[in-house]
């Protein structure tokens, strides 16, 4: 099944996934602040918006660390929002929002999750017909097609390394790249696999 990009998350742990038939020729790459997905050195040269983005973030926040991670622009907006103090619910809603579904041939949802330093954990989508922003208690899983609204999802990974290779290796189709985000006793750690 193809589901697109998708992300997952737990109190602790979570994951992104970019799942592409368009654009396959992309990789993670770790910045200072931030995981980034952009085009591997033989892609073929493109104007399309949605190909590169920051799509994980830590930032520290009023309260302490908080990781915002999803498939697009949005996750840059979600993370200066909690910068500022702005609760994750309304971080995730508000840019959501402001942002809106992508405008490409399929309406392709946004999707994002946040994890507090408190275990609080959050999970978010808008489609063109709804904005979905949820508390999770359990691995909770939302893609941009097929499951496009948060699902209980089996997810056993209980680090960044071993959250980036289990969505990397989940099931669904056409898998490019995954970043993993684990809450730990000394903040949080990312890991990313581009699957060479």
């Amino acid at each position: 099944m193809y589901v697109g990009r998708f992300v997952v998350v737990g109190p602790e742990v979570g994951a992104y996934r970019v799942s592409s038939r368009s654009f396959p020729n992309r990789k993670l790459t770790a910045r200072e602040d931030a995981l980034t997905v952009g085009p591997t050195d033989d892609a073929p040269e493109t104007d399309n918006p949605y190909v590169s983005y920051n799509c994980l973030r830590v930032v520290d926040t009023p309260t302490g660390e908080t990781a915002a991670f999803g498939n697009g622009s949005h996750v840059d907006p979600i993370a200066e929002k909690l910068e500022l103090g702005y609760p994750a619910r309304d971080a995730l809603a508000e840019s959501l929002l402001a942002l809106d579904y992508e405008k490409d041939d399929y309406n392709t949802p946004r999707i994002a999750a946040t994890i507090g330093d408190d275990g609080e954990a959050m999970i978010g989508t808008v489609r063109k017909d709804a904005l979905l922003v949820e508390t999770v208690e359990e691995p909770t899983l939302v893609a941009t097609y097929e499951k496009n609204a948060p699902e209980s999802f089996e997810f056993e990974a209980d680090s960044a390394e071993a959250a980036a290779s289990e969505a990397f290796n989940c099931e669904f189709e056409h898998a490019v790249c995954a970043a993993g985000i684990a809450r730990t006793d000394d903040g949080f750690e990312t890991a990313l696999e581009n699957g060479n």
